[in-house]
C-alpha cells in the first residue's frame, strides 16, 4: 500500500461513532443497540482522552482544531 493510499484510507473512516451508531443514538434502532451503543462511545471516549495528551505535546496546533470542531456551538 502506497502513502497516498493509506492517507486517503485514513481520512475515509469512521469518526467516534459508525453509521448504524449514529442511528442507534438518534433512536433509529432498538433500545439495546442503543444501550451497548452508548457504554461503547464511553470506553472510546476514554481513548480520546488519551490522544488528546497526545497531540498537547506532540501537536498543540492539531489539537486546537480537535478542540473547534467539539466544542462548536450549534
Amino acid at each position: 500500500m502506497t502513502t497516498a493510499t493509506q492517507t486517503a484510507d485514513m481520512s475515509q473512516g469512521r469518526g467516534l461513532l459508525t453509521e448504524s451508531e449514529r442511528e442507534a443514538i438518534a433512536g433509529e434502532a432498538s433500545d439495546s443497540y442503543r444501550y451497548k451503543t452508548r457504554s461503547f462511545l464511553r470506553d472510546r471516549l476514554e481513548e480520546v482522552e488519551e490522544d488528546v495528551a497526545v497531540l498537547a505535546e506532540h501537536d498543540p496546533e492539531l489539537l486546537d482544531e480537535l478542540r473547534d470542531v467539539v466544542c462548536e456551538e450549534g
